[in-house]
């Protein structure tokens, strides 16, 4: 009896728990909010065009984009860039360590950091390629906007220069949270080593006898 339950202790205490990592600290929760505004201001001006709005384009240079093939580029756009956004929200939630529940087959599956580090370290270098040249924006000519249009449009994009780099930030903080938890979690002594060692032969006392 005593070693039945001496192997029940065993089982009980041989499976790992994985070591939670370090809450996000406030600025990366406030920059990964921050970022799903970035892309608001020009998703609505793309709106407003799918809308037939000139939203800032003389009536010549708004031709180009009230066609249907160009409104639903437009649509996909807006909607795909404000997605993206908010994925960066998974680098400070826990929906960015351990899968939803909710989702077939992985969900509730931890999450492996590079698997999140990679496409979110290669978002940030191309977002940061793609707007460096946005604060020049008013050193180009437009001849399709109206001046008002132009200065419209240059304002409402610059906020996008700062996509690539919050992101960055984020996820090196990300990075750096789970993999002191991994390390944490790795260096652990694992109780289901217990189990593999041989128990202690219990000794057989005959009545009126002592050890």
């Amino acid at each position: 009896m005593e070693r039945m339950r001496t192997r029940k202790e065993h089982r009980t205490g041989s499976t790992p728990v994985p070591a939670p990592s370090s809450p996000p600290p406030r600025w990366a929760v406030r920059a990964a909010h921050l970022i799903t505004l970035l892309a608001l201001p020009t998703g609505l001006w793309r709106l407003a065009m799918v809308c037939g709005f000139p939203s800032g384009y003389t009536e010549a240079g708004f031709v180009p984009f009230d066609a249907p093939g160009s409104k639903l580029w437009m649509l996909t756009l807006s909607v795909a860039c404000e997605l993206l956004a908010l994925l960066s929200l998974g680098l400070v939630r826990p929906w960015g360590e351990t899968v939803p529940r909710w989702i077939p087959v992985i969900g509730g599956r931890p999450v492996r950091p590079l698997a999140a580090v990679v496409p979110a370290a290669a978002g940030a270098l191309a977002l940061t390629a793609i707007w460096a040249a946005m604060p020049l924006w008013w050193t180009y000519p437009h001849a399709d906007m109206t001046p008002t249009g132009r200065l419209l449009v240059g304002v409402i994009y610059q906020p996008l220069v700062l996509w690539g780099p919050l992101l960055g930030a984020i996820t090196v903080s990300y990075y750096r949270r789970t993999k002191g938890s991994r390390t944490a979690h790795t260096n652990t002594p694992c109780p289901a080593n217990a189990a593999t060692a041989p128990e202690p032969m219990a000794t057989v006392v005959a009545p009126g006898h002592s050890a």
